[in-house]
Order: C-alpha cells, then sequence, then structure tokens
C-alpha cells in the first residue's frame, strides 16, 4: 500500500478500509466524551497505516465538521473570535510558513515530532497543570502560542499543543472554552488543509475518502456523548492522557532505535 490515493484508485482493500473507519470511530468517541482529541487520536493511529501528510489529508473533513460543530451556539462566537483573533493569525501564519519551509509530514522526522508532541500532550494532561494568565499577557501570548501550535500542526499533523493548555488558562467558563477550542481547531484544519494543499499533498481521492471517514467519525460522537452521561470524564481522559503518552514514548523509542540502527 503505497498511499491513500493509490489505494482509491486501485481499490481499497476492505480490512484496509475497516481498519480506517474503526479509527475514526474511536477518535469521534474520545472527542464526544472529553471535547477533544480527534485529530490527535487518529494521527496517532493512523500513522500506522499510512505515511504522516496522508493520516493529516485523511483528518481534514471529518475534523472540520465536528469542530463548527463544536463551535455552537453561533451567536456566542464573535466576540471570542474578537477575543482570539490574533492566536487564530499565528496559527495560520506558523502552518503555512512552516509548510513551505518544511514541505508535508513525511519520514522519520516527522514521525519523531509526532512522538514527541503526543508525549508532551499526554504528560501536561496527567499532570492536571493549571494556570490562569493575568489578561495583559494575554495580548502578546496569543499570537506566539498560535504560531507554535501553527508549527506543531504543519510538521505533524496535531494541533492540540500548545493552544489547548494556553486556552485553558485564559480562565473561560466550561461552554465558552469547549466554543473556543472549537474555533481553534477549525482554524488550524483549514490552515492545515491548505499547507497540505500548497505541498501538492491533499490529492482529489483523500479528500473523498475523508468524506467518507466523516461518518464513523459522527458515529463515535454520538456514541462518546453517551458514554459521557454515564462514565466519569475525568478519569476517561486520565485514561487516555497515559495512552497517548505510552504511544508518543514508544513512537520515539522506535524511530530512535531505527534511526540508530540504520546509521551503523
Amino acid at each position: 500500500m503505497n498511499g491513500v490515493a493509490e489505494l482509491w484508485g486501485h481499490g481499497i482493500a476492505p480490512g484496509w478500509l475497516a481498519g480506517a473507519a474503526a479509527i475514526f470511530w474511536l477518535a469521534g468517541t474520545v472527542k464526544g466524551v472529553v471535547g477533544l482529541g480527534l485529530p490527535t487520536v487518529a494521527m496517532a493511529l493512523l500513522a500506522m497505516l499510512v505515511p504522516p501528510a496522508q493520516a493529516a489529508a485523511l483528518l481534514v473533513v471529518p475534523s472540520l465538521v465536528t469542530n463548527v460543530w463544536q463551535m455552537r451556539p453561533w451567536p456566542a462566537v464573535w466576540p471570542l473570535v474578537r477575543r482570539l483573533g490574533g492566536m487564530q493569525c499565528g496559527i495560520c501564519l506558523g502552518t503555512w510558513l512552516c509548510a513551505w519551509w518544511l514541505g508535508a509530514p513525511a519520514g522519520p522526522g516527522s514521525r519523531l515530532a509526532l512522538g514527541l508532541a503526543l508525549a508532551l500532550y499526554g504528560a501536561w494532561g496527567l499532570t492536571g497543570t493549571r494556570r490562569v494568565l493575568p489578561l495583559p499577557a494575554q495580548g502578546w501570548q496569543g499570537p506566539l502560542v498560535g504560531f507554535a501550535t501553527g508549527a506543531i500542526a504543519a510538521a505533524t499533523g496535531v494541533f492540540v499543543v500548545p493552544a489547548v493548555p494556553y486556552l485553558q488558562a485564559l480562565g473561560l467558563q466550561r461552554d465558552a472554552l469547549v466554543q473556543a477550542m472549537g474555533l481553534s481547531f477549525t482554524v488550524s484544519t483549514l490552515a492545515l488543509a491548505a499547507g497540505l494543499a500548497f505541498n501538492a499533498s491533499y490529492p482529489v481521492a483523500t479528500v473523498g475518502l475523508s468524506v467518507v471517514m466523516l461518518l464513523p467519525a459522527l458515529a463515535g460522537m454520538a456514541c462518546g456523548q453517551w458514554l459521557r452521561a454515564r462514565m466519569s470524564p475525568v478519569w476517561f481522559r486520565r485514561s487516555l492522557m497515559l495512552g497517548l503518552l505510552a504511544l508518543g514514548v514508544a513512537m520515539v523509542v522506535d524511530v530512535l532505535a531505527w534511526h540508530g540502527f540504520a546509521s551503523r
């Protein structure tokens, strides 16, 4: 299997399609329970099936639709857009500059960066560290955080770090925080799609398969929302973060071990 486009053009193996659908269902379930995690979980698992650039391309439609849905109610979004506008501009700039500089996510370097991002995110989630950022500092830190988030997204396809810790430090109420994450993830998804298209890594065939993957992602979200009413989100989040930490460390060790073996 050389890639998603080739699979789409020559007939997709049922086992591969079932595996990808299961990944998006699981990622959607996570998002339904904790309000985030679809791109993070999906990128981590899809990286075992396809190269990072193709995994990121598959994420575009499910991530965009689920995050736009997360931004409801719409009238409350505009105050967040004004407050977080600098951060969103930083996301776009960081994504596009790094997509131009680094190219599409590929190779062991991208896999290493993805593993580091997952490990750092999982470790941060397990520590439970929370802080409130003073209002004067938000004006200049927002664009910097956005740029860093965009740069990491361009390299790995994951756009939760450092965006989510920053948003949680703004002192937003729960509903406003969920909307703010939806806004940030939507902008990140659109910026990443543009970066992939710039690097010719977003073919039409992948768009079609990405639309197909929206169905299991939405089914997973519905399942996650059902589960959220019947289990502790805190327990689930801790389990998720531990899993991401372990997966990220395993990816880093694998890349470093393979690189050391190959260099001999």
